[in-house]
C-alpha cells in the first residue's frame, strides 16, 4: 500500500515519496480482506443506527458478508465488467456491496439517495446497469422509470423481498462464504461516478482499482499522517459522492481505520457535534457548507476527541478558516480535487503547510501546475488553469462511452480541471473560479445542462438557463432564468410549482432557489446561452 513516509519537512517529503503500484491490485482485498486475515476482530464500521444503538462490525464480519454477497451476485448472473448501481444512504450494506462487486470484477455505480427519477433514469440507462441495490425509499423512484431500463435485470433491496425484488440479507445468508476474488490489475475498471458538465448530460468517470492507491497520500496529508493511534473517521457526505467514498470510506478501511456510519436526512450542526462526542470520532471530513452552517448556528461546543478536520469541494474562505480554530481548537485542512482526479492539492497544518484563504500545496506524489491556454506554465501570482500531469494513479481511466470528452479533458500530458487559481511565491494555491459554468452549491458540483433539461419538461417553460449565484452559506445557489410559453404568467404559485418539479425529479440540491422570469435569454450566434451575462445580472 502506497503511504506517506513519516518525514516532517514538506520539500524532503515530496522528494522522498514515490508511487509503488503493484502488478495486481483489488480494492475489495485491500480495503477488507487484508485486515480480516491480519486482525479479524479489528473494528471496521461503527454504525449509529436509527434507534440510537451503536453497532460495531469487524473486518472479519465484513469479509464474510461481502464474500457471501459476491457469490450471490455470481449466482444471479452478474459478471466481470457488469455495472451494479448502489442507491443507499450511509450504512454497512453500502460497504458490503462495494466490496463484493470489486472482488468479482464488477463495476460499482454509486448513486446518491437524493436523486430523483430523471437523474436516476439517465445514469442507469447510460451505464447499462445490470443490477441495483436499494432500500424501500428507492423502490418508488425506480418503479416510475423501470420500463425504460431494458438492461436492468436484478433488483435487490436491503428492506426485504417483494415481487421482482430480491432480499439482500437473504441472499447473503444463503450464499457460500468461500470466495476466490478476481486477480485484478490496477488499471482494471472498478467503479464509475457520474460527474456533471456544462455541455451535454452528466458523464460517467470510470476509475480503475488503482484509484484507491492514488487516494492514500491525499487522505493522509490533510489528516496529518493518518493513521495515528485511536484514529476514527467520519463524514456527513454521502458515500455515493467521491468525497464520501474516496476521501473517507475506502482509504480509511484500507489503512485499518474504523469509519463511523450515520444517516443524516439533513445536516444538523448540533447533531454532528453530538455524534463526534458520543462515538469518539478523531478525524472528520466536513464540507465547507456544513462548516458554514455550524458557524451560522454559533456552534462553540468543544470536541476533545477530534484530532484532524479536513474540508473540500468548494472554497472554505479565510473567515471560516479562522472560526474553525476557535470552535475546534485545531486548524481546518483544506484540499482540492475533482471526480476525475481527486485530492491533489491540500493543507497539512502539522507540517506548517496551511494558510488562510489558500487550498494548500501539491500533495506528495502529484505534479500540479497552473497553465495558460497554450499549455505553458503561469508566473507567480498569474491566474491560470489547475492542471495535473499524467500518468497519475488517482486519475480516471476515461469517460464512459465518450472518447471525445475524454480527449478534451487533456492537453498533452496535462489533465485540465477547468478551475482557475493563483499560486503565490511560497507555492500556495488560491482558488479563483471556473472556466466552465459548473455551479458549486453545498459541496456539490452541478451541471446547468441537467437542470435546464429538467426545467424544459415543465409545460409552462419555453426557454431555461441555470447559473450559480454567490451565497454566503452554500457558496452558490442555483438561479434559473425562464422564458414562459404563451398563456402562462409569472406568479409565486408558479415559482413554487417549478421548484418542486425540479426538486422531485433531480435532487434537493439542484432545484433553483431563485427564479427570474425574462422575455429572452442572451444567446451566442451558435445558440448557446451566454451564462456569463446572466451571472452578472445577479
Amino acid at each position: 500500500m502506497t503511504a506517506l513516509p513519516d518525514i516532517r519537512d514538506y520539500a524532503a517529503l515530496r522528494t522522498a515519496f514515490h508511487w509503488e503500484q503493484p502488478a495486481r491490485f483489488n480494492i475489495g482485498v485491500a480495503a477488507c480482506d487484508r485486515w480480516a486475515m491480519r486482525d479479524p476482530d479489528r473494528a471496521a464500521i461503527h454504525h449509529k443506527r436509527p434507534d440510537g444503538r451503536l453497532e460495531t462490525i469487524s473486518y472479519a464480519a465484513l469479509k464474510e458478508s461481502s464474500d457471501r454477497l459476491a457469490n450471490a451476485f455470481l449466482a444471479l448472473g452478474v459478471k466481470t465488467g457488469d455495472r451494479v448501481a448502489i442507491l443507499l444512504p450511509q450504512s454497512p450494506e453500502v460497504v458490503i456491496t462495494h466490496l463484493a462487486l470489486y472482488k468479482i470484477g464488477a463495476l460499482a455505480l454509486p448513486l446518491a439517495s437524493v436523486f430523483g427519477p430523471d437523474a436516476l433514469e439517465y445514469r442507469l440507462k447510460d451505464s447499462g446497469a445490470r443490477a441495483i441495490v436499494l432500500d424501500r425509499s428507492g423502490l418508488p423512484k425506480l418503479e416510475t422509470i423501470r420500463a425504460g431500463l431494458g438492461e436492468l435485470a436484478i433488483i435487490i433491496s436491503v428492506d426485504g423481498a417483494d415481487t421482482g425484488v430480491e432480499s439482500l440479507h437473504h441472499l447473503i445468508q444463503r450464499a457460500s462464504p468461500t470466495l476466490h476474488s478476481v486477480d485484478s490489475g490496477p488499471d482494471d475498471p472498478a467503479m464509475m461516478i457520474y460527474t456533471s458538465g456544462t455541455t451535454g448530460p452528466p458523464k460517467g468517470a470510470l476509475h480503475g482499482h488503482r484509484v484507491l492507491l492514488g487516494h492514500i497520500p491525499g487522505v493522509q496529508w490533510p489528516h496529518e499522517f493518518l493513521p495515528q493511534p485511536g484514529d476514527r473517521m467520519w463524514t456527513p457526505a454521502d458515500w455515493a459522492w467521491a468525497g464520501g467514498l474516496l476521501n473517507v470510506l475506502l482509504p480509511s478501511l484500507s489503512l485499518g481505520i474504523a469509519v463511523v456510519a450515520r444517516r443524516f436526512e439533513k445536516f444538523d450542526p448540533q447533531e454532528a457535534l453530538t455524534l463526534i462526542a458520543e462515538t469518539g470520532i478523531r478525524n472528520a471530513f466536513i464540507p465547507p457548507t456544513a462548516l458554514k452552517m455550524m458557524r451560522a448556528a454559533s456552534v462553540t461546543a468543544t470536541t476533545p476527541s477530534l484530532r484532524t478536520l479536513a474540508t473540500g469541494g468548494e472554497a472554505l474562505g479565510a473567515e471560516t478558516y479562522e472560526w474553525g480554530r476557535a470552535a475546534f481548537g485545531l486548524t481546518i485542512n483544506e484540499f482540492y480535487g475533482q471526480t476525475e482526479c481527486n485530492l491533489v492539492l491540500a493543507s497539512c497544518a502539522a507540517m506548517g503547510v496551511s494558510r488562510a484563504g489558500a487550498i494548500g500545496k501539491p500533495v506528495p506524489g502529484h505534479e500540479v501546475a497552473l497553465i495558460r491556454p497554450d499549455g505553458s506554465a503561469c508566473e507567480v501570482e498569474e491566474p491560470g488553469e489547475i492542471a495535473i500531469r499524467a500518468p497519475n494513479p488517482v486519475m480516471f481511466l476515461n469517460y464512459w462511452k465518450n472518447p471525445e470528452a475524454t480527449a478534451r479533458k487533456f492537453q498533452g500530458d496535462w489533465l485540465l480541471t477547468g478551475d482557475r487559481a493563483i499560486m503565490d511565491g511560497d507555492g500556495y494555491v488560491r482558488f479563483v473560479g471556473r472556466d466552465d459554468d459548473i455551479i458549486t452549491s453545498s459541496g456539490y458540483r452541478i451541471g446547468p445542462s441537467e437542470i435546464e433539461d429538467c426545467l424544459m419538461r415543465h409545460p409552462a417553460i419555453a426557454i431555461a438557463a441555470a447559473v450559480g449565484k454567490p451565497d454566503p452559506i452554500r457558496t452558490e445557489i442555483v438561479k434559473a432564468f425562464l422564458v414562459l410559453k404563451a398563456g402562462f404568467a409569472p406568479s409565486d404559485a408558479l415559482t413554487a410549482e417549478i421548484q418542486a418539479f425540479v426538486r422531485n425529479r433531480l435532487s434537493a440540491h439542484e432545484y433553483p432557489r431563485e427564479i427570474d422570469y425574462v422575455a429572452e435569454v442572451p444567446l451566442t450566434s451558435s445558440g448557446k446561452v451566454m451564462r456569463r451575462i446572466l451571472r452578472e445580472r445577479g
